[in-house]
């Protein structure tokens, strides 16, 4: 049965939850890529302390998590489906 724009399924709410978990590992791979990138690395005379380093990561995991929202790199989909089809 399909249900009409706007009106959610039995699975609405589980299948919500799923693409949030998928986007939120699709997050935390591109933040680890970009770490290992070097993004927020500091170079020069004015870098480097315990706080650049942990400040840096704040600046990691909001660059991934706005790819992630404008459409990422395909990952979150893939892993939304796997998911979908282990539920089932």
């Amino acid at each position: 049965m399909q249900f009409p724009t706007g009106q959610a399924g039995p699975n609405a709410t589980s299948n919500h939850a799923l693409r949030a978990k998928a986007a939120e590992l699709e997050t935390a791979f591109l933040a680890e890529m970009l770490r290992h990138a070097g993004l927020g690395t500091q170079t020069g005379g004015f870098g480097g302390g315990i706080g650049a380093e942990q400040f840096a990561s704040f600046l990691r995991e909001g660059k991934a998590a706005a790819i992630v929202r404008a459409g990422g790199i395909g990952l979150s989909e893939s892993l939304f489906r796997a998911m979908t089809e282990k539920a089932k």
